[in-house]
């Protein structure tokens, strides 16, 4: 695929996105710090349980920089229970809190000033605080126009033949950076888009019929029955006869081979 069929391809998704599911207001959060809270409690769970441990964290007061300072690790851990691996995530934002007080005294608005490529690098170096956590925080707390990749990202684009399957996420995230301008705004819709069409329709086992992508870069016929990648080339389709009245599906190479 060439550059430009990869930049058109690219934009239809987003127009076709936000045609059927329209503005998706996210990041949910109060402010910066919520926001940076939030990326780092969602690491491995859903939101739904982020927003009972920031509940907890507001009732028990602190949710601010002070706050998470000053309260015991272990406390913390409590606190944040309902997120899942409360242990590690507690650990987590107290790493975050101490590099927010050691660089910045604290203050989020002097952390905000920072260059994007510096505060990025500076934020990679916090134990915990991996690249999806990184540009969360950059793009949704501080503004700054970054693409965040997740599993949703890489799955929509492995089934669309935008990416291989061993594609890293600086990889991953070049091909929006390199083909759509850098916007603050369009990078939150993009994201929050592929974040839903994730949870409702691309998900593990695929509802492709009801996919708005479904007929872009892809085929509802030829698509690998385990992994639901559209199999664009004859030699990649393994056909087999399966279940009654020899339904025929077809596989990819390494489905197939796992079969």
């Amino acid at each position: 695929m060439n550059e430009s069929s990869r930049k058109e391809i690219l934009i239809q998704v987003y127009k076709r996105l936000y045609t059927r599911f329209g503005p998706q207001h996210w990041w949910p959060g109060n402010s910066q710090f919520e926001i940076i809270v939030g990326a780092i409690l969602t690491q491995n769970t859903n939101w739904g349980n982020v927003e009972k441990a920031i509940k907890n964290l507001k009732r028990a007061r602190v949710l601010s920089p002070k706050g998470l300072i000053e309260i015991p690790v272990k406390k913390l851990a409590k606190l944040i229970r309902p997120s899942g691996y409360f242990n590690i995530k507690a650990k987590r934002l107290k790493n975050f809190i101490e590099f927010l007080f050691k660089e910045y005294q604290g203050d989020l608005k002097k952390m905000e000033q920072q260059p994007l490529t510096e505060l990025r690098q500076k934020l990679l170096s916090v134990n915990g605080i991996g690249p999806e956590t990184a540009d969360s925080i950059l793009l949704y707390a501080f503004e700054k126009p970054i693409f965040v990749v997740d599993a949703y990202t890489k799955r929509l684009l492995y089934r669309h033949h935008l990416i291989d399957e061993d594609d890293d996420y600086s990889s991953v995230q070049k091909i929006f950076m390199g083909h759509l301008k850098a916007d603050v705004k369009f990078f939150n819709e993009y994201h929050a888009l592929i974040v839903r069409l994730g949870k409702e329709i691309c998900k593990k086992k695929p509802l492709c019929h009801l996919c708005p992508l479904n007929n872009l870069s892809y085929s509802l016929i030829f698509k690998c029955s385990s992994c639901h990648r559209y199999l664009l080339n004859q030699e990649e389709r393994f056909p087999l006869k399966r279940g009654e009245g020899f339904l025929l599906q077809y596989f990819c190479p390494r489905c197939f081979k796992g079969e």
